[in-house]
């Protein structure tokens, strides 16, 4: 296929930061590796001077935690997903699909929390819809049961491996070109190591997946794998449904340059104060000098000579400690997560000004919720459609970080009801949000019978 190797321009220009975003966001011996990238070398700074300080880098990673914090707090409760409807097959495949929804034994809240953080490090996330291949025609839904080829079936997809794609005047995919690499061997006796990249095109009929093998320093020829009519087809749409966040809510890229700034600087003062340990002797004469000076050594001066040893005064210590602290108060600050800064800004504000900060992170968690649930209904919704399950599929929660008692969340629904609102659908929702907020943990199958059984007949 011509072309299928291009990147487009948009890739181009963006995947040395994607590159530099990851290495951030991991931080350790991935970005020590890479740090000769981030290192800054001062103005006719020695190489060997140089060298040793990239032996001595090291990475305090605030973004890191950031981060990992949101996922950590979004996802503290499980997203409820509301399935109903009479299609008994649907609702069975669905409860079976959020305990396993890749294959790989990956809850649907696992699989969406792995990619929040590939969307708040890189920007976006992509979620793949497949379904296994068929070796013939199923006669019925029930033998395509049988041949597991309604099993759908998720992948996740980073930035960085959508290469190529072409989008309508509404954003959506006419087609992409997804690229990954793995590495193998063929058996435990080779030596050598095969790199097989694969290629995957999709558009809004069909696929087709080619690959190219290097084995050592020999790159094989490119050759087309599979190819078919893809399980979206009868939508109309590339099965790829992307995770994509505002530039207010890419915490990396609100803070990957306080970062960097960060490391520069930490690993400047780190390197004077180490340098500051190892005194240098000055010899105030004028005559020549030319003894040696060190450990176990001597040395013999003349009435009027002097020696000592010089040592910073640490002003300028000072100075980098306190702008160091303040980038990282800045980096917390850029995250909306001012109170978790610590330093004297945290410790002045008062009870209200802090309730005020959670307040606003609680609405930054908010809207990244509505981005997943968002991005989990037009992936079920999408499943739904190509299997021909006649339910309804919504998707709610992902809204309260609190971690209060539970007594709060139930006496405000208990006012709620006592109001006198002549709504049964009113106190179904309310019954159904309560329990299944209390139960959080239990199986979607059990929410789901739990919903029907409240959906019955209500006593007043």
């Amino acid at each position: 296929m011509k072309g299928i190797e291009l990147e487009h321009p948009e890739y181009q220009a963006r995947k040395d930061m994607q590159r530099r975003y990851r290495d951030l966001y991991r931080g350790g011996e991935q970005l020590k590796a890479n740090a000769a990238e981030y290192l800054l070398r001062r103005q006719k700074e020695p190489l060997a001077v140089y060298d040793e300080r990239l032996q001595r880098v090291y990475y305090e990673n605030f973004i890191g935690s950031a981060i990992d914090w949101y996922a950590a707090t979004l996802f503290r409760r499980e997203p409820l997903l509301m399935i109903e409807g009479v299609d008994q097959r649907g609702i069975k495949f669905f409860h079976e699909f959020s305990e396993d929804c890749d294959l790989r034994g990956s809850s649907l809240t696992e699989f969406y929390r792995k990619q929040l953080l590939e969307a708040l490090v890189s920007g976006v996330s992509y979620t793949l819809v497949d379904f296994p291949r068929a070796r013939r025609q199923p006669s019925n839904l029930a033998d395509e049961d049988r041949m597991g080829a309604s099993r759908a079936y998720l992948s996740h997809c980073g930035a960085e491996e959508l290469i190529n794609w072409s989008t309508d005047e509404r954003g959506g995919f006419d087609w992409v070109v997804l690229r990954n690499s793995t590495i193998r061997k063929g058996s435990v006796e080779s030596p050598d190591w095969d790199r097989e990249t694969r290629w995957l095109y999709y558009d809004r009929e069909s696929f087709q997946v080619w690959r190219r093998i290097a084995q050592g320093h020999t790159t094989g020829p490119m050759e087309q794998v599979d190819a078919g009519r893809h399980a979206f087809a009868a939508k109309g749409e590339v099965p790829l449904i992307p995770l994509r966040l505002s530039d207010g809510l890419w915490l990396m890229n609100r803070a990957g340059l306080l970062q960097l700034e960060h490391f520069n600087k930490s690993n400047a003062l780190g390197w004077a104060l180490t340098q500051g340990l190892f005194a240098m002797p000055v010899i105030y004469s004028e005559r020549d000098w030319n003894q040696v000076v060190g450990d176990s050594y001597y040395i013999q001066l003349a009435p009027n000579d002097r020696f000592g040893w010089t040592e910073p005064e640490g002003r300028v210590y000072s100075i980098a400690g306190e702008n160091l602290s303040r980038l990282r108060e800045e980096i917390y600050r850029v995250c909306y997560l001012l109170s978790q800064a610590g330093g004297a800004l945290a410790g002045q504000q008062s009870g209200i000004a802090k309730q005020r900060d959670f307040s606003i992170t609680q609405e930054v968690l908010r809207a990244l919720g509505d981005q997943v649930k968002d991005a989990m209904k037009q992936v079920l919704r999408g499943i739904a459609h190509v299997r021909g399950d006649d339910v309804s599929i919504g998707v709610s929660g992902l809204d309260e970080f609190d971690i209060g008692d539970f007594t709060n969340e139930l006496a405000d629904a208990k006012e709620l009801l006592a109001l006198g609102v002549e709504s049964p659908t009113l106190r179904k929702q309310v019954l159904k949000k309560l329990a299944f907020k209390y139960l959080c943990d239990v199986g979607q199958e059990t929410k789901d019978r739990i919903a029907s059984e409240i959906e019955g007949p209500v006593q007043p």
